[in-house]
Protein backbone atom coordinates (compact mmCIF):
# COMPACT_ATOMS: atom_id res chain seq x y z
CA UNK A 1 0.00 0.00 0.00
CA UNK A 2 2.71 2.34 0.63
CA UNK A 3 4.83 1.90 -2.63
CA UNK A 4 1.11 2.46 -4.33
CA UNK A 5 0.63 5.15 -2.09
CA UNK A 6 4.33 6.99 -3.54
CA UNK A 7 3.65 5.97 -7.04
CA UNK A 8 0.33 8.05 -7.15
CA UNK A 9 2.11 11.03 -5.21
CA UNK A 10 4.50 10.87 -7.79
CA UNK A 11 2.17 10.89 -10.74
CA UNK A 12 0.24 13.69 -9.78
CA UNK A 13 2.44 16.72 -10.17
CA UNK A 14 2.28 15.97 -13.51
CA UNK A 15 -1.91 15.62 -13.66
CA UNK A 16 -2.05 19.59 -13.31
CA UNK A 17 0.52 20.44 -15.89
CA UNK A 18 -1.18 18.17 -18.63
CA UNK A 19 -4.53 19.55 -17.62
CA UNK A 20 -3.20 23.23 -17.93
CA UNK A 21 -1.48 22.45 -21.23
CA UNK A 22 -5.01 20.87 -22.51
CA UNK A 23 -6.76 23.82 -21.67
CA UNK A 24 -4.12 26.71 -23.27
CA UNK A 25 -4.46 24.49 -26.37
CA UNK A 26 -8.40 24.55 -26.04
CA UNK A 27 -8.37 28.40 -25.40
CA UNK A 28 -5.63 28.77 -28.62
CA UNK A 29 -8.09 26.69 -31.01
CA UNK A 30 -11.48 27.64 -29.44
CA UNK A 31 -10.99 31.10 -28.27
CA UNK A 32 -14.16 32.40 -27.67
CA UNK A 33 -16.29 29.05 -26.48
CA UNK A 34 -13.45 28.36 -24.52
CA UNK A 35 -13.13 31.53 -22.13
CA UNK A 36 -17.12 31.42 -22.58
CA UNK A 37 -17.15 27.84 -20.97
CA UNK A 38 -14.27 28.73 -18.26
CA UNK A 39 -16.31 31.49 -17.45
CA UNK A 40 -19.19 29.46 -16.73
CA UNK A 41 -17.63 26.80 -15.09
CA UNK A 42 -16.21 29.59 -13.01
CA UNK A 43 -19.67 31.31 -12.05
CA UNK A 44 -21.40 27.99 -11.72
CA UNK A 45 -18.08 26.16 -9.07
CA UNK A 46 -19.13 29.89 -7.10
CA UNK A 47 -22.62 29.06 -6.75
CA UNK A 48 -22.16 25.40 -6.05
CA UNK A 49 -19.41 26.38 -3.47
CA UNK A 50 -21.29 26.66 -0.09
CA UNK A 51 -22.89 23.50 -0.68
CA UNK A 52 -19.51 21.66 -1.65
CA UNK A 53 -17.91 23.28 1.39
CA UNK A 54 -20.58 22.26 4.01
CA UNK A 55 -21.36 18.90 2.75
CA UNK A 56 -17.56 17.77 2.73
CA UNK A 57 -16.74 19.18 5.92
CA UNK A 58 -19.32 17.32 7.75
CA UNK A 59 -18.62 13.63 5.86
CA UNK A 60 -14.88 14.56 6.78
CA UNK A 61 -16.07 15.78 10.06
CA UNK A 62 -17.78 11.72 10.32
CA UNK A 63 -15.27 10.37 9.15
CA UNK A 64 -12.43 11.62 11.27
CA UNK A 65 -14.44 11.07 14.41
CA UNK A 66 -14.51 7.56 13.78
CA UNK A 67 -17.98 7.51 13.73
CA UNK A 68 -18.69 6.22 9.94
CA UNK A 69 -18.79 2.36 11.81
CA UNK A 70 -22.08 3.58 13.44
CA UNK A 71 -23.78 5.03 10.14
CA UNK A 72 -22.77 1.35 8.07
CA UNK A 73 -24.40 -0.55 10.79
CA UNK A 74 -27.07 0.94 9.89
CA UNK A 75 -26.13 -0.52 6.07
CA UNK A 76 -26.38 -4.12 7.30
CA UNK A 77 -28.88 -7.29 7.98
CA UNK A 78 -30.84 -9.04 5.18
CA UNK A 79 -30.28 -7.25 2.28
CA UNK A 80 -33.71 -6.88 1.17
CA UNK A 81 -34.71 -5.09 3.98
CA UNK A 82 -31.47 -3.22 3.87
CA UNK A 83 -32.43 -1.98 0.34
CA UNK A 84 -35.51 -0.63 1.56
CA UNK A 85 -34.43 1.03 4.51
CA UNK A 86 -31.79 2.66 2.33
CA UNK A 87 -34.02 3.74 -0.77
CA UNK A 88 -36.12 5.35 1.80
CA UNK A 89 -33.59 7.38 3.51
CA UNK A 90 -32.14 8.33 0.19
CA UNK A 91 -35.56 9.79 -1.05
CA UNK A 92 -36.62 11.21 2.05
CA UNK A 93 -32.88 13.18 3.57
CA UNK A 94 -31.37 15.96 1.91
CA UNK A 95 -28.16 14.54 1.23
CA UNK A 96 -27.85 13.92 -2.01
CA UNK A 97 -25.03 14.71 -4.67
CA UNK A 98 -21.21 15.37 -4.03
CA UNK A 99 -21.89 15.63 -0.65
CA UNK A 100 -22.19 12.03 -0.42
CA UNK A 101 -19.07 11.29 -1.54
CA UNK A 102 -17.21 10.95 1.69
CA UNK A 103 -20.15 8.95 2.95
CA UNK A 104 -20.91 6.34 0.35
CA UNK A 105 -16.60 5.77 0.62
CA UNK A 106 -16.55 5.40 3.91
CA UNK A 107 -19.79 2.68 3.18
CA UNK A 108 -17.71 1.19 0.72
CA UNK A 109 -14.52 0.96 2.89
CA UNK A 110 -16.08 -1.15 5.29
CA UNK A 111 -17.56 -3.17 3.28
CA UNK A 112 -21.36 -2.51 3.33
CA UNK A 113 -23.10 -4.46 0.13
CA UNK A 114 -23.62 -2.95 -3.20
CA UNK A 115 -27.20 -3.64 -3.59
CA UNK A 116 -28.20 -1.12 -0.36
CA UNK A 117 -25.41 1.47 -1.49
CA UNK A 118 -27.10 1.55 -5.07
CA UNK A 119 -30.52 1.90 -3.66
CA UNK A 120 -29.43 4.87 -1.64
CA UNK A 121 -27.40 6.27 -4.71
CA UNK A 122 -30.57 6.30 -7.01
CA UNK A 123 -33.10 7.60 -4.49
CA UNK A 124 -30.79 10.22 -2.64
CA UNK A 125 -30.65 12.35 -5.92
CA UNK A 126 -34.38 12.73 -7.43
CA UNK A 127 -35.99 14.82 -4.60
CA UNK A 128 -35.56 15.61 -0.83
CA UNK A 129 -37.47 17.93 1.17
CA UNK A 130 -36.55 21.27 -0.14
CA UNK A 131 -37.27 19.55 -3.57
CA UNK A 132 -40.43 18.20 -2.47
CA UNK A 133 -42.24 21.76 -1.41
CA UNK A 134 -40.50 23.74 -4.77
CA UNK A 135 -41.83 20.88 -6.70
CA UNK A 136 -45.20 20.88 -5.68
CA UNK A 137 -45.02 24.94 -5.70
CA UNK A 138 -44.36 24.35 -9.21
CA UNK A 139 -45.84 21.55 -10.78
CA UNK A 140 -48.44 20.82 -8.02
CA UNK A 141 -49.01 18.46 -5.09
CA UNK A 142 -49.64 15.65 -7.29
CA UNK A 143 -46.33 15.85 -9.85
CA UNK A 144 -44.64 16.39 -6.39
CA UNK A 145 -45.94 13.36 -4.58
CA UNK A 146 -45.46 11.27 -7.51
CA UNK A 147 -41.79 11.77 -7.62
CA UNK A 148 -41.37 11.27 -4.18
CA UNK A 149 -43.10 7.62 -3.99
CA UNK A 150 -40.89 7.26 -7.37
CA UNK A 151 -37.63 8.06 -5.42
CA UNK A 152 -38.47 5.10 -3.27
CA UNK A 153 -39.61 2.61 -5.38
CA UNK A 154 -36.46 3.44 -8.14
CA UNK A 155 -34.35 2.64 -5.39
CA UNK A 156 -36.09 -0.47 -4.36
CA UNK A 157 -35.82 -1.75 -8.15
CA UNK A 158 -32.11 -0.89 -8.23
CA UNK A 159 -31.25 -1.90 -4.96
CA UNK A 160 -33.07 -5.36 -5.89
CA UNK A 161 -31.71 -5.41 -9.66
CA UNK A 162 -27.94 -5.33 -8.22
CA UNK A 163 -28.46 -7.67 -5.52
CA UNK A 164 -29.34 -10.41 -8.50
CA UNK A 165 -26.13 -8.85 -10.45
CA UNK A 166 -24.02 -10.03 -7.39
CA UNK A 167 -25.43 -13.17 -6.41
CA UNK A 168 -24.89 -14.40 -10.07
CA UNK A 169 -21.49 -13.50 -9.27
CA UNK A 170 -21.25 -9.98 -11.10
CA UNK A 171 -19.96 -6.77 -9.62
CA UNK A 172 -17.15 -7.95 -7.32
CA UNK A 173 -14.78 -5.63 -5.88
CA UNK A 174 -16.99 -2.45 -7.09
CA UNK A 175 -14.96 0.03 -5.77
CA UNK A 176 -11.68 1.63 -7.68
CA UNK A 177 -8.74 3.03 -5.83
CA UNK A 178 -9.81 6.09 -5.48
CA UNK A 179 -8.44 8.88 -3.13
CA UNK A 180 -11.49 9.67 -1.23
CA UNK A 181 -11.80 5.72 -0.88
CA UNK A 182 -8.31 5.52 0.20
CA UNK A 183 -8.35 8.15 1.97
CA UNK A 184 -11.70 6.35 4.23
CA UNK A 185 -9.46 2.82 4.84
CA UNK A 186 -7.07 4.62 6.34
CA UNK A 187 -9.34 6.34 8.57
CA UNK A 188 -10.88 3.30 9.69
CA UNK A 189 -7.48 2.34 10.80
CA UNK A 190 -6.56 5.92 12.50
CA UNK A 191 -9.52 6.44 13.97
CA UNK A 192 -8.88 2.99 15.81
CA UNK A 193 -10.55 -0.59 14.79
CA UNK A 194 -12.55 -0.67 18.25
CA UNK A 195 -15.13 1.30 17.40
CA UNK A 196 -14.34 4.07 19.59
CA UNK A 197 -15.95 7.27 18.41
CA UNK A 198 -14.88 10.74 19.43
CA UNK A 199 -16.60 13.71 17.88
CA UNK A 200 -14.27 16.62 19.36
CA UNK A 201 -11.59 14.70 16.32
CA UNK A 202 -10.01 18.05 16.44
CA UNK A 203 -8.09 17.56 20.04
CA UNK A 204 -6.16 13.97 18.18
CA UNK A 205 -3.39 15.06 15.97
CA UNK A 206 -4.34 12.07 14.10
CA UNK A 207 -7.49 12.55 13.53
CA UNK A 208 -6.76 16.46 12.65
CA UNK A 209 -4.94 14.84 9.84
CA UNK A 210 -8.00 12.51 8.87
CA UNK A 211 -10.25 15.79 8.41
CA UNK A 212 -7.59 17.45 6.48
CA UNK A 213 -6.89 14.89 4.16
CA UNK A 214 -10.38 13.60 3.04
CA UNK A 215 -11.23 17.58 2.61
CA UNK A 216 -8.58 18.37 0.20
CA UNK A 217 -8.67 14.84 -1.45
CA UNK A 218 -12.59 15.04 -2.07
CA UNK A 219 -12.66 18.61 -2.82
CA UNK A 220 -9.74 18.15 -5.09
CA UNK A 221 -12.05 15.73 -7.03
CA UNK A 222 -15.34 17.54 -6.91
CA UNK A 223 -13.73 20.91 -8.50
CA UNK A 224 -12.13 18.55 -11.25
CA UNK A 225 -15.27 16.87 -12.48
CA UNK A 226 -17.84 19.65 -11.96
CA UNK A 227 -15.82 21.61 -14.02
CA UNK A 228 -15.36 19.05 -16.94
CA UNK A 229 -19.49 18.82 -16.32
CA UNK A 230 -20.16 22.61 -16.28
CA UNK A 231 -17.98 22.90 -19.71
CA UNK A 232 -19.95 19.94 -21.11
CA UNK A 233 -22.98 21.93 -20.19
CA UNK A 234 -21.99 24.87 -21.68
CA UNK A 235 -21.42 23.33 -24.88
CA UNK A 236 -24.96 21.59 -24.85
CA UNK A 237 -26.55 25.03 -24.23
CA UNK A 238 -24.80 26.62 -27.08
CA UNK A 239 -25.34 23.51 -29.81
CA UNK A 240 -28.89 22.18 -28.58
CA UNK A 241 -32.18 24.04 -30.07
CA UNK A 242 -33.56 24.97 -26.82
CA UNK A 243 -37.03 23.63 -28.38
CA UNK A 244 -35.09 20.08 -28.25
CA UNK A 245 -37.27 18.65 -25.56
CA UNK A 246 -40.61 19.57 -26.34
CA UNK A 247 -40.12 18.23 -30.04
CA UNK A 248 -38.87 14.58 -28.73
CA UNK A 249 -41.23 14.84 -26.00
CA UNK A 250 -44.61 16.18 -27.56
CA UNK A 251 -47.92 15.05 -26.46
CA UNK A 252 -48.12 13.25 -30.40
CA UNK A 253 -45.05 11.15 -29.99
CA UNK A 254 -45.41 7.84 -29.27
CA UNK A 255 -41.67 7.74 -27.44
CA UNK A 256 -41.96 10.92 -25.76
CA UNK A 257 -41.09 8.98 -22.23
CA UNK A 258 -37.72 7.01 -23.63
CA UNK A 259 -37.02 9.95 -25.30
CA UNK A 260 -37.52 12.44 -22.44
CA UNK A 261 -35.23 9.62 -20.00
CA UNK A 262 -32.40 9.70 -22.61
CA UNK A 263 -32.57 13.27 -23.62
CA UNK A 264 -32.90 14.27 -20.06
CA UNK A 265 -29.51 13.07 -19.34
CA UNK A 266 -27.34 15.08 -21.31
CA UNK A 267 -29.07 18.50 -20.97
CA UNK A 268 -30.27 18.38 -17.42
CA UNK A 269 -29.84 21.06 -14.92
CA UNK A 270 -29.98 22.16 -11.50
CA UNK A 271 -32.48 20.26 -10.23
CA UNK A 272 -34.16 23.57 -8.88
CA UNK A 273 -33.57 25.41 -12.18
CA UNK A 274 -35.42 22.44 -14.37
CA UNK A 275 -38.15 23.40 -12.54
CA UNK A 276 -39.47 26.47 -14.16
CA UNK A 277 -38.27 25.55 -17.18
CA UNK A 278 -40.30 22.03 -17.37
CA UNK A 279 -43.27 24.03 -16.31
CA UNK A 280 -43.06 25.88 -19.42
CA UNK A 281 -42.29 22.80 -21.22
CA UNK A 282 -45.25 21.41 -20.38
CA UNK A 283 -47.37 24.53 -21.28
CA UNK A 284 -46.50 23.78 -24.93
CA UNK A 285 -47.06 20.91 -25.37
CA UNK A 286 -44.80 18.16 -23.18
CA UNK A 287 -45.98 15.31 -21.74
CA UNK A 288 -46.65 15.56 -17.67
CA UNK A 289 -45.52 11.30 -18.10
CA UNK A 290 -42.08 12.94 -20.24
CA UNK A 291 -41.68 15.24 -17.70
CA UNK A 292 -41.77 13.07 -15.02
CA UNK A 293 -39.27 10.61 -16.69
CA UNK A 294 -37.08 13.94 -17.90
CA UNK A 295 -36.50 15.09 -14.11
CA UNK A 296 -35.63 11.65 -12.85
CA UNK A 297 -32.80 10.90 -14.88
CA UNK A 298 -32.00 13.74 -15.18
CA UNK A 299 -31.10 13.83 -11.43
CA UNK A 300 -29.95 10.86 -11.27
CA UNK A 301 -27.59 11.08 -14.01
CA UNK A 302 -26.57 14.87 -13.63
CA UNK A 303 -22.80 15.88 -12.94
CA UNK A 304 -23.65 16.47 -9.18
CA UNK A 305 -24.76 13.09 -8.38
CA UNK A 306 -22.87 10.89 -11.05
CA UNK A 307 -19.18 12.24 -9.96
CA UNK A 308 -19.26 10.58 -6.50
CA UNK A 309 -20.51 6.64 -8.46
CA UNK A 310 -17.95 7.51 -11.15
CA UNK A 311 -15.06 8.62 -8.52
CA UNK A 312 -15.65 5.54 -6.00
CA UNK A 313 -16.76 2.69 -8.72
CA UNK A 314 -15.29 0.91 -11.51
CA UNK A 315 -16.97 1.30 -14.92
CA UNK A 316 -18.73 -1.86 -14.97
CA UNK A 317 -20.84 -0.31 -11.84
CA UNK A 318 -21.04 2.85 -12.96
CA UNK A 319 -22.45 1.34 -16.21
CA UNK A 320 -25.17 -0.45 -14.42
CA UNK A 321 -25.99 3.01 -12.52
CA UNK A 322 -26.88 4.51 -15.68
CA UNK A 323 -28.80 1.88 -17.26
CA UNK A 324 -30.39 1.29 -14.00
CA UNK A 325 -31.26 5.58 -14.02
CA UNK A 326 -32.44 5.27 -17.81
CA UNK A 327 -35.06 2.45 -17.25
CA UNK A 328 -36.21 3.30 -13.92
CA UNK A 329 -36.80 7.02 -15.53
CA UNK A 330 -39.12 5.39 -18.15
CA UNK A 331 -41.10 3.60 -15.40
CA UNK A 332 -41.29 6.73 -13.41
CA UNK A 333 -43.29 8.10 -16.57
CA UNK A 334 -45.25 5.51 -17.78
CA UNK A 335 -46.10 4.56 -14.26
CA UNK A 336 -47.24 8.86 -13.54
CA UNK A 337 -48.78 8.62 -17.09
CA UNK A 338 -51.04 5.57 -15.98
CA UNK A 339 -52.44 7.37 -12.88
CA UNK A 340 -52.84 10.60 -14.30
CA UNK A 341 -54.50 8.93 -16.93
Amino acid sequence: MQIRELELARRWPAKPFVLLMAGLAAVLAFPHLSLGAAAFAVRNLVLVAPAIIVGVGLAAAVTASGSMAMIASAFRGREPRMIALAAFIGALTPVCGVSVLPLVAGLLAAQVPLAPIMAFWLSSPITGPAMLAITAATLGMPFAVGKTLAAFLIGVFGGCAVLALTRAGHLHRPERGSAPLRRARAAACTTGSGGRVNWRFWTEPSRRKVFRDVSRDTLRLITIWLSVAFVAEYVLKLYLPADLIVQVAGRDSPWAVPLAATVGTPIYLDGYAALPLIRGLIETGMREDAAMAFLVAGGITSAWAAIPIFALVRLPVFAVYLVLAVISAMLAGWGYGLYTG
